[in-house]
């Protein structure tokens, strides 16, 4: 049985502490009154004890000898009461003082070694031993949770978790070749990631055939994409397919707050794999142990020594035994280059977002383990959701058989995965809000707005869907479109039509109510992303051309560019942005007034039924001669 390393050390912590606390009870309150016998004593001057002799007070003295002390208690006092002083050496009547006062003298000879030794023995000595016996049995407990019961007299791994704890365990989850239980089989959308990591499955399979043309497996592969594309999952496919043990661990688990004891985890997780070879080794967000060192302040000793350890390991175990190493990060720009140097991990494997063939392939293996309806189009779905990734899909599939089971179905319909997508890209809907007839009326004419754009532009999508129903991402309304076919390269003049139609929901506000509406944040905050990238990066400005201007850190983050100018080009950009939105913007305009009795006919319509499909939109769109409606409320 394996205990998790974060209880032991709560665990040690706590124990810890509770003997710190119990020593500090004892010595401060039980061992200083072992020798007074629990007498509340007050020390008083020499001259106060014959103030007290004279006026016949006393009770009861005792004259101890060794040190000339004198601790005497008055009478009429309450019992555990006394006061202490120093007899003075040249005073010699004392004794006739204290006989003439009535009061009981007691004389105290002490045995000065055997008390002195019986002080110390119960001050620290029983503490120290009772801290050594707690420190060992709690080394004891420890081993026994991690399977070993051999015996340890190592203080340090009881008081500290440093010995025996396990702290220095690698923590590595071993799966066994038979419990791996995934195949390429169960990965879909990732054919080109998978057809790279074949070789690896065939050299754990049939080493023999390299080793006799001299061949040398690379000893690590590096898989590099955005998070939820199943980075993870091929790993995991390529022990499956090889039928090799599999060791997963996060690379945030080798970082310690004591210093070495990452590098300890990277030596024993490569030992443990030298013992199961033939094996896979998966190292997951590799870029937590495996960043750039540097000589800046922000240098992290422990991390750079768990890294350097890692280095060492991957130069020094020998691949002919069957090692491979795989490590996934979606940050491979932060590593360092001694990592992904030959030798190490000398082979990138890329696992990018699927295209429409692999989203149409992960949203069937998926639909496998949900039953279905027919007819169901996953082509569709597949359109509708450019830019997913694998979790996203899976996700899909899964709130599609939600929503069929709260609609009191047994089996998921084409309409449950339809709105499964509008919950994954804007949320569930939010029942809670309820718009005034202004507001709403102002949405629909936003949202028309935009669709009527989007249709009037050659290069724009389909609009497939348009509502005003509030959305639980904030959203109060929004309008779908989905390409026709996949498209992996874009021309200026698609941008520009984009452009304009992100300005069509603002563009129709300010045509019809006069005013602006904090509605269209999040088009502005898209089209200016949009222009900005258009003439930093794609170089389809016409004031500086095929320029350079900025640069994105990770594109698989989706971070904003950083700009690479000098400061007076950045002020010429920025108002090179405004013009070009700008520009979107006077085209939005002047689309919606060429078809002005349209807006206020689909408005109206999308205001009565909330929402429709892009058919009923073209429809309506292309009709002749509508009806003039009448004009929205103030």
């Amino acid at each position: 049985m394996e205990m998790d390393d974060n209880k032991r050390r709560r665990s040690m912590i706590i124990y810890v502490l509770i003997a710190i606390v119990v020593y500090l009870v004892l010595n401060t309150f039980l061992f200083p009154n072992m020798r007074t016998g629990q007498v509340q004593i007050t020390d008083v001057s020499y001259t106060q004890l014959l103030d007290d002799l004279e006026e016949k007070k006393v009770d009861k003295v005792q004259y101890t000898t060794n040190d000339a002390s004198v601790l005497y208690t008055l009478k009429g006092d309450d019992e555990g009461k006394a006061y202490q002083t120093t007899a003075m050496p040249t005073d010699a009547d004392l004794t006739n003082r204290i006989q003439d006062a009535g009061a009981t003298l007691d004389v105290v000879v002490p045995d000065e070694d055997s008390g002195l030794m019986m002080y110390y023995l119960l001050t620290f000595i029983l503490p120290i031993a009772v801290f050594f016996l707690f420190g060992w049995w709690l080394n004891r407990r420890m081993k026994k949770a991690m399977g070993d019961d051999g015996p340890s007299m190592n203080f340090g791994g009881g008081f500290g978790g440093m010995g025996g704890g396990g702290l220095g365990k690698s923590g590595a989850r071993i799966v066994a070749s038979k419990d791996v239980g995934v195949t390429f089989k169960d990965v879909a959308g990732q054919e080109e990631a998978k057809e790279s990591l074949k070789e690896v499955v065939d050299f754990l399979e049939n080493p023999k055939r390299y080793e006799e043309i001299g061949a040398r497996l690379p000893r690590g592969a590096l898989l590099v994409g955005p998070p939820g594309t199943g980075k993870t999952l091929l790993a995991k496919a390529v022990a499956g397919e090889a039928g090799v043990p599999f060791f997963s661990i996060s690379g945030s688990e080798f970082v310690e707050m004591f210093v070495g004891r990452g590098a300890a985890k990277v030596r024993d997780l490569f030992k443990q794999a030298n013992e199961k070879a033939p094996c896979i080794v998966f190292i997951d967000e590799i870029d937590a142990v495996g960043k750039r060192r540097d000589q800046g302040l922000s240098t992290n000793d422990e991390r750079e020594q768990t890294l350097n350890q890692l280095l060492t390991e991957m130069d020094g175990f020998d691949n002919h035994k069957g090692i491979v190493v795989l490590a996934a990060t979606n940050r491979p720009d932060s590593l360092d280059p001694a990592l992904l140097r030959p030798g190490r991990f000398d082979r990138r494997v890329p696992v990018e977002l699927p295209d429409l063939a692999g989203r149409k392939a992960i949203l069937e293996l998926h639909a496998k383990d949900v039953k279905v309806q027919p007819p169901i189009d996953l082509s569709a779905i597949a359109r509708a959701t450019p830019g997913a990734s694998g979790a996203d899909l899976a996700n899909l599939i899964n709130e599609g058989a939600l929503r069929a089971v709260r609609q009191g179905r047994t089996k998921a319909l084409q309409e449950d995965f339809e709105e499964s997508v509008e919950v994954v890209i804007a949320g569930q809907q939010r029942k809670s809000t309820v718009l005034s007839d202004h507001e709403k009326q102002v949405v629909a004419y936003h949202e028309i707005g935009h669709a009527i754009v989007a249709a009037n532009m050659k290069e724009g999508a389909p609009v497939t869907k348009i509502t005003i129903v509030p959305r639980t991402s904030g959203a109060l309304g929004y309008t779908m479109q989905v390409e026709e076919d996949e498209r992996f390269l874009t021309t200026k003049q698609e941008v520009l039509d984009k452009l304009a139609v992100y300005c069509g929901g603002r563009a129709a506000e300010e045509l019809i109510f006069g005013e602006m509406t904090t509605g269209a944040a999040n088009d502005i905050e898209q089209a200016t992303k949009l222009a900005r990238n258009m003439i930093t990066r794609f170089g389809m400005s016409d004031e500086f051309g095929m320029m350079a201007l900025g640069t994105v850190q990770n594109a698989y983050l989706n971070q904003d560019t950083s700009l690479t100018c000098a400061p007076g080009t950045a002020e010429r950009i920025d108002e090179a942005v405004l013009r070009t939105i700008e520009h979107a913007h006077q085209r939005a305009l002047q689309v919606l007034r060429e078809n002005k009795f349209k807006l206020h006919e689909l408005a109206r319509y999308l205001y009565k039924k909330e929402t429709i499909t892009g058919d009923e939109f073209m429809t309506l769109l292309k009709r002749e001669n509508p009806l003039m409606p009448p004009k929205p409320q103030a």
